[in-house]
C-alpha cells in the first residue's frame, strides 16, 4: 500500500531468496471483530503471511491500547514461543504498537527495528498538525493534546480563525485544577506522558534501530533522545535490474513535445499533491507545452481527491491515471521527463525518489527531510520551498524555458544502490543484534 509495506514486502522476498525462512506479521483490521486479535493466516506470492484482525473501538481503553495494546502483545508472546524465530525485524510501529516489541524481549528474541516514520514520537504519526504546519515535538504533551483535538473541526476552525490564540487560551484555562479532572485535560495529557516514557522505553531496549535517512535519525536523536550510536543509518536500496534509460536530447527534448511531469504514490493530504495541482494551473498553459500526469488511488482520501479535481478544474492536461501494480512503476516512468515529490511532511526516504532514479527520471522534491538528502539540487533534480506551489511552478518553467536542463540533470544521476548491496549490510546490522 506504501512505502514501508512495499519495502517489508520486497524484505521478506530477499530474504526467502536467500535461503532464510521468513513468516510476516500485520495488522489487517482494526475495526473488526473484538478486542482481542484474530489471525487469518495465507501466503502472498510465497510469503507466509499472519493477518490480524480487531476492534480497537470496543477496547476498554482506546486511548492507551492505540500504542500499547495488551492482548495483541500477548497474542505476540505466544506465536514467538511457538515460532521460536531467531530474530524478529519490526517495521515502524503503528497499529501493531509498543506492546509486540516488549513481547519480543521477554521471549528472549533479538530485535531490529526500522523507522519509516515518526510514530514512536507522534500519535499523528507525521509531526504534522491538522492545520498543515511542521512540528518539532513539544516538550510539554499538553501541546500534542491540543494538536489532537484539532483534529475535529469544532476545535480547529477557533483556533485557525484566532491564529491560534484559541488554543492558548483553552490549554491555559483547561491546565487549572479542578477544570483539568472535569474537562478530562488531565487525563488526556497523562495518556500523552504514559505514550512517551512507555515507547521511549521499549525503543531503548531494541537491539538494533535502523534509519533509512540521517534526518529521520537526527529527529530520534535530538528529540527522542536516542543516544546516537543506537541508531545505524542504513541507505535504500532497489531491486537489481531496474531498466535505466538512455535517451538522446532529441528524444525527449521538451521544447518539442512539451514536458512530461509526473506524481507516483498515495493520494493524501500529507503528500502534497494539491502543491503540484496548484503550481502547474498556475503555469497559465493554454498549448501542449507541458502535461500533468497522476498516478495514485484517488479513492482512498475521497475528499482530498475531489479537492483535487476542483483544483484542476477539468484542464485535461492534468491526468488522473488511477493506482498502479507496483511492477509497472518502471514502465510508467520512462514515459515522464520529471517526477514531482512534493509531500508537505518530514519524508523519511521515498521509494517513489528511488525508482525514478534509477529510471534516469530526475525528481523535483520539497526541501525538506529525506527528500533533500536524496535529491541534489541542480546536479540530479531540483528543489523547491515545501508547501509552495509558485516555486515549483518556476522550476516547472525553468526546466521548459532551457531545454539543455534535463539532459544535463539525467546525466547527473548517481547510480542507485540496488537491494543487494542494502540486504549484505543488513545482515553485518542483523549480526549486531545478537551480540
Amino acid at each position: 500500500m506504501a512505502g514501508a509495506e512495499l519495502y517489508t514486502y520486497r524484505l521478506a522476498r530477499q530474504l526467502l531468496q536467500a535461503g532464510h525462512r521468513v513468516e510476516v506479521v500485520c495488522v489487517e483490521s482494526i475495526a473488526e471483530g473484538m478486542p482481542e486479535p484474530h489471525c487469518i493466516s495465507g501466503e502472498y506470492e510465497g510469503i507466509p503471511v499472519h493477518r490480524l484482525f480487531f476492534n480497537l473501538a470496543l477496547s476498554p481503553d482506546p486511548a492507551r491500547w492505540e500504542f500499547w495494546n495488551p492482548p495483541l502483545g500477548a497474542w505476540f508472546g505466544q506465536f514467538l514461543n511457538e515460532r521460536q524465530p531467531d530474530l524478529v525485524h519490526f517495521h515502524a510501529g503503528y497499529l501493531l504498537t509498543g506492546s509486540v516489541l516488549e513481547a519480543a524481549r521477554a521471549a528472549g528474541i533479538p530485535t531490529a527495528l526500522t523507522l519509516h516514520d515518526y510514530w514512536f514520537l507522534c500519535p499523528r504519526i507525521h509531526l504534522q498538525q491538522p492545520d498543515g504546519s511542521l512540528c518539532g515535538v513539544p516538550d510539554n504533551p499538553a501541546e500534542c493534546v491540543w494538536c489532537r483535538l484539532t483534529e475535529k473541526r469544532r476545535y480547529r476552525l477557533p483556533d485557525q480563525a484566532t491564529r491560534g490564540a484559541a488554543g492558548r487560551l483553552a490549554r491555559r484555562f483547561l491546565s487549572r485544577p479542578p477544570l483539568d479532572r472535569w474537562s478530562g485535560w488531565a487525563a488526556r495529557v497523562e495518556v500523552i506522558r504514559e505514550r512517551r516514557e512507555k515507547l521511549g522505553r521499549a525503543l531503548r531496549q531494541v537491539d538494533v534501530l535502523i534509519a533509512p535517512s540521517q534526518f529521520l535519525k537526527r529527529m530520534f536523536v535530538q528529540r527522542g533522545g536516542l543516544p546516537p550510536d543506537r541508531i545505524r543509518y542504513l541507505r535504500l536500496g532497489l531491486e537489481d535490474g531496474t531498466p535505466r534509460r538512455s535517451v538522446s536530447h532529441d528524444e525527449r527534448n521538451p521544447g518539442r513535445h512539451g514536458l512530461r511531469v509526473g506524481y507516483l504514490g498515495q493520494i493524501s493530504p500529507h503528500k502534497g499533491v494539491h502543491v503540484l495541482v496548484e503550481a502547474f494551473r498556475s503555469l497559465g498553459l493554454s498549448d501542449g507545452s507541458c502535461e500533468l500526469r497522476i498516478y495514485g488511488d484517488m479513492g482512498r482520501f475521497p475528499r482530498y481527491g475531489e479537492r483535487l479535481r476542483r483544483l484542476a478544474q477539468g484542464d485535461p492536461r492534468v491526468r488522473f491515471e488511477g493506482a498502479i501494480e507496483n511492477r509497472r512503476v518502471p514502465e510508467v516512468l520512462t514515459d515522464l521527463d520529471v517526477l514531482v515529490v512534493p509531500s508537505i511532511w518530514y519524508e523519511n526516504a521515498p521509494l517513489a525518489i528511488l525508482e525514478a532514479q534509477a529510471a534516469g527520471v530526475p525528481v523535483l522534491a520539497s526541501d525538506l527531510g529525506g527528500m533533500a538528502e536524496m535529491v541534489r539540487h541542480g546536479v540530479d533534480g531540483l528543489l523547491f520551498r515545501v508547501g509552495d506551489p509558485q516555486n515549483l511552478a518556476a522550476r516547472l518553467r525553468e526546466l521548459m524555458e532551457n531545454p539543455d536542463w534535463l539532459p544535463r540533470l539525467r546525466a547527473g544521476i548517481p547510480p542507485v544502490r540496488t537491494l543487494e548491496q542494502e540486504f549484505g549490510e543488513l545482515m553485518m546490522i542483523y549480526g549486531e543484534a545478537f551480540r
